[in-house]
């Protein structure tokens, strides 16, 4: 299927390693400009590699002013933007019952302002496009996922609240949001890849009790997905969040 992305101009946060990374190449193979962002330029470029069509932002959009910088110098690089990727996340955190406030302010950072910081700075120019916007949330933002940190799953469920309470402002200026929430994904450098050296009969053994597909999850399971709902085909989608576990979760 034509996904008609070609030509799209594209900004994915927090895209020099992971899924971000992959979100970015899946967009990029579409014949979409792209724009990468990460905190280290380095890490960037080496990602990226020298193309002409594809390019890196160093900037941490946890801070508003920052965020602001990345979409202005991304309209600068691409001549406007359609599509906006929300992808900074980290799930790393105290385990549950330990929370204190600079871990609940640390997460809800990462893990959620960052997508609203630079939402906000990209509204305005996505109102010019008739744009869509992704955010990565998790299925720990959907209900309860034994030993997930706490800080992370309520920042993840603000998300989600969030992308399902903007879409009605957002939607009367003919611009989409959605969310895609990932169960367990494997890719180089994931804790999975590690958990499976550790010990992959555990691994084996947790996918089989509690995954019905059986599997890990890839980048392109996630990738494709996001291509999907950033394209005209999805043109009468928004609001929503699509879980993409393997069958995990049981809202």
């Amino acid at each position: 299927m034509d996904l008609c992305l070609s030509g799209k101009r594209v900004v994915v946060t927090g895209s020099s390693h992971g899924i971000g990374l992959g979100i970015a190449k899946a967009f990029h193979s579409e014949g979409c400009r792209v724009v990468s962002n990460g905190r280290d330029l380095a890490t960037l470029t080496s990602s990226i590699g020298l193309k002409d069509d594809w390019s890196g932002i160093e900037g941490d959009v946890t801070d508003p002013e920052q965020a602001n910088q990345l979409i202005q110098k991304a309209i600068e690089i691409l001549g406007g933007i359609d599509i906006v990727v929300c992808n900074v996340g980290s799930g790393r955190s105290v385990r549950p019952g330990s929370e204190c406030f600079d871990h609940w302010q640390e997460s809800l950072s990462i893990n959620f302002l960052s997508a609203t910081n630079v939402i906000e700075a990209a509204v305005p120019e996505l109102k010019k496009t008739q744009g869509a916007i992704v955010c990565m949330s998790s299925i720990c933002g959907v209900e309860v996922v034994p030993k997930a940190p706490v800080t992370y799953s309520v920042a993840k469920a603000a998300l989600n609240a969030y992308i399902r309470g903007i879409s009605v402002p957002l939607g009367s200026n003919g611009v989409r949001i959605n969310g895609v929430a990932p169960g367990n994904i494997l890719f180089e450098g994931s804790v999975w890849e590690e958990k499976i050296k550790q010990d992959g009969l555990s691994v084996e053994a947790m996918l089989e009790n509690n995954v019905p597909l059986k599997r890990l999850g890839s980048l392109s399971d996630i990738s494709n997905l996001v291509l999907w709902l950033s394209s005209p085909k999805a043109s009468f989608v928004t609001g929503s969040i699509y879980i993409t576990d393997g069958g995990q979760t049981h809202t």
